[in-house]
């Protein structure tokens, strides 16, 4: 009868080993939070300003989701377009582009305010153009390389209606160009 020798494991396949398992253990926990956890936020912080453009803080609200229909009811066609499908309205067309009125320049989907009109300036691009938001809290910037080219994508943050894009060919003091699509925003005059 022959007697098998016993396995010599070095340190090294103990280690190895020991990882693999542990990887693999780590990958399918990971995986059922991820099947199992919970849904996306569902609240966002943002900073809310009163009719005179002053701050009156940031707060945690609810995002707004709405469902194909309601967006469609609620905005024109243009409007639904732009801002919940990334289409961009013809240069010069829009009514904001040319507005130089004193106030603040809100989503039309949902009312966030973005942009104060202390911030605008006439790029000559025939859109809206801002150099800074109205707060950080209030808009999301993210990397946009459709149409073959890089870009910075502006959405609002409470309900990701896609407004346009930032550019970094702006005046003083920040150097930037939030070009905003008109039928993104809303207007109102400073109280």
């Amino acid at each position: 009868m022959r007697l098998e020798q016993p396995i010599r494991w070095s340190r090294r396949s103990l280690l190895t080993g020991a990882l693999a398992l542990g990887t693999l253990s780590g990958a399918r926990i990971y995986a059922a939070a991820l099947l199992s956890g919970p849904a996306a936020a569902n609240t966002v912080t943002v900073e809310l300003f009163g009719p005179d453009g002053k701050s009156k803080g940031t707060v945690s609200v609810a995002r707004v989701v709405k469902s194909d229909a309601e967006w469609r009811a609620q905005l024109s066609p243009l409007a639904y377009e732009v801002t919940r499908h990334e289409a961009t309205e013809r240069p010069f067309s829009g009514a904001l582009d040319t507005n130089h009125a004193d106030g603040l320049y809100a989503c039309v989907c949902c009312g966030t305010t973005l942009y104060d009109s202390s911030t605008k300036f006439d790029s000559g691009t025939g859109w809206p153009s801002f150099y800074r938001a109205i707060s950080r809290y209030n808009v999301v910037e993210a990397a946009d390389r459709s149409l073959g080219m890089e870009r910075t994508a502006v959405s609002c943050k409470r309900c990701a209606a896609h407004l346009d894009h930032v550019f970094d060919d702006g005046p003083k003091p920040t150097g930037l160009r939030y070009c905003m699509n008109s039928v993104a925003l809303t207007f109102a005059p400073r109280a």
